[in-house]
């Protein structure tokens, strides 16, 4: 028989933990699989960057990483090292725009102990009377980027679902862990609400600024809370303009992103298609030829910002 870990052995508890206030909402994104369009990277990152954070519990790396499938950086200056950065998995208690305290689970989606971990997070939330989980999550889909991210939604806020759910399927998904978390909560009876954005496949490999946009609003329509988007709109602007640049100059692109645009409209405007991703036969447009050309365009932009740097 098994010996029984005590999942409070995951995570170290910061002095600052005997400060924080209870009755307060999660929010999460964990990043490691799927993160289309970067958008739980950059929501973490932003996050992090503009509203004021207080590490209170930190997980323990050596129980929970795979070192070799995300390995840590070093810095190497000429002849020596001058420094070590592993990944970090930290709940931290955060303050949005108008001073309003929440906590905050930043990091990485952990390689290993994944019943462990989520007993030991739902002994933290509960330690913290915490009042609701909301989480995001990103996924590459054949949809435009011409037209704004949508979402689907799943978790115990029926009202968020009927308001927001764009694409609800019955089907077979790969999980990760904060499904695993969100149907624990369910379980019992707690409110949670995951987000799922829906992000242009062809832009599913790039920082798109708009995806993150989308997360944060995402967050603030479940929780109330608000946070400075208007660094990332207009990041998000500049990057769909110079994208309309190479669709523009390209009929077959254009054609191609036509495409798209009309599957998507039909959809939404309520036509029986059974997805925002299928043609009436059931096909799925590819958007290789979309993706060869912006390629062109983003390894552009990134010798650009390379040369800016």
């Amino acid at each position: 028989m098994g010996v029984m870990r005590n999942p409070e052995e995951l995570f170290e508890l910061t002095p600052a933990a005997e400060e924080v206030p209870t009755g307060l909402a999660l929010v999460a994104g964990l990043t490691g699989f799927a993160d289309a369009g970067s958008a739980v990277t950059q929501l973490n990152r932003y996050l992090l960057e503009t509203v004021r954070t207080t590490e209170i519990a930190v997980f323990d790396n050596d129980a929970l990483l795979d070192y070799r499938a995300r390995r840590p950086t070093i810095m190497f200056d000429e002849d020596h090292l001058t420094e070590y950065s592993p990944p970090r998995l930290v709940l931290s208690l955060a303050h949005d725009e108008l001073g309003i305290p929440f906590l905050l689970l930043t990091g990485y989606e952990p390689d290993f102990q994944w019943d462990r971990f989520a007993d030991a997070l739902l002994g933290l939330m509960e330690r913290f009377q915490v009042i609701s989980t909301t989480w995001v999550h990103a996924i590459p889909m054949p949809v435009p980027h011409t037209r704004p991210i949508k979402v689907t939604v799943s978790g115990t806020r029926t009202d968020l679902v009927e308001s927001m759910s764009a694409w609800r399927p019955r089907t077979q998904a790969p999980a990760n862990l904060l499904h695993l978390v969100e149907y624990r909560l369910a379980d019992k009876g707690e409110s949670v609400t995951g987000f799922v954005l829906l992000v242009p496949h062809y832009l599913s490999d790039t920082e798109f600024p708009l995806a993150a946009v989308t997360a944060l609003e995402s967050v603030s329509a479940a929780t109330g809370l608000i946070f400075p988007t208007d660094r990332l709109r207009e990041e998000g602007r500049e990057f769909v303009s110079k994208i309309d640049e190479q669709v523009t100059a390209s009929e077959e692109l254009a054609r191609l992103v036509g495409t798209l645009e009309e599957r998507h409209d039909t959809y939404m405007q309520g036509n029986p298609l059974p997805s925002p991703l299928v043609d009436e036969d059931g096909s799925v447009p590819s958007a290789d030829e979309i993706a060869a050309e912006l390629e062109k365009f983003l390894a552009a932009r990134r010798r650009s910002d390379e040369d800016q740097g």
